[in-house]
């Protein structure tokens, strides 16, 4: 026998034999499958994968067992009660609303730190004696509003005197009106 004659028949002993492997895996994934859903146990590509005794990898080469495990989940296990059945879409629900909460508390969390910071900040820069005391801190607000105070008094006698000097232009006029219409008859 020539060498050249003995590559084909090793090279289709190993593909029959690779074949064989596939298929008796495959039977086992769908045993794994059959069994898990009889005894109500998870059902998850992971789970699945772990009772055949493949890769993961194994299923997602083989499309049609990854189907029947995707299916297989989705439906309801069979000691289930039709009130107690969790689908997919319930699932799936759940885990939205979790991450919305969780995104709610996380922003609550971000605004109670900080209110803390600015709240020990505040303390921390009072017990140093850096920040001005209490009673200072009043009469400074005291200062600035008496000064407001005694700028709106201010502007009201300033429209006051142009007021009273436009009544003094006026009396002016009147007078001199009169003194002339005296004069004159």
């Amino acid at each position: 026998m020539s060498p050249t004659a003995t590559r084909p028949d090793r090279s289709t002993a190993m593909v029959k034999g690779r074949q064989a492997d596939s298929a008796r895996r495959r039977e086992r994934v769908t045993k794994a499958l059959a069994d898990a859903v009889a005894a109500g146990t998870e059902i998850s590509v992971s789970a699945i994968a772990a009772k055949a005794g493949v890769d993961r990898t194994f299923l997602y080469r083989h499309r049609d067992l990854l189907q029947q495990i995707h299916v297989a989940e989705t439906e309801p296990s069979p000691g289930a009660s039709a009130g107690s059945a969790v689908t997919r879409a319930s699932l799936h629900a759940d885990l939205l609303a979790a991450q919305q909460r969780c995104t709610r508390m996380a922003a609550r969390i971000q605004q109670l730190e900080a209110r803390l910071s600015e709240l020990l900040g505040e303390q921390a820069w009072r017990a140093s004696g850096l920040g001005a005391p209490t009673d200072v801190e009043q009469l400074q607000q005291r200062i600035v509003h008496l000064e407001q105070q005694a700028v709106d008094l201010h502007l009201q006698l300033e429209t006051r005197d142009q007021e009273l000097a436009a009544a003094r232009g006026a009396n002016r006029e009147l007078m001199t009106q009169l003194n002339t219409t005296q004069n004159a008859g």
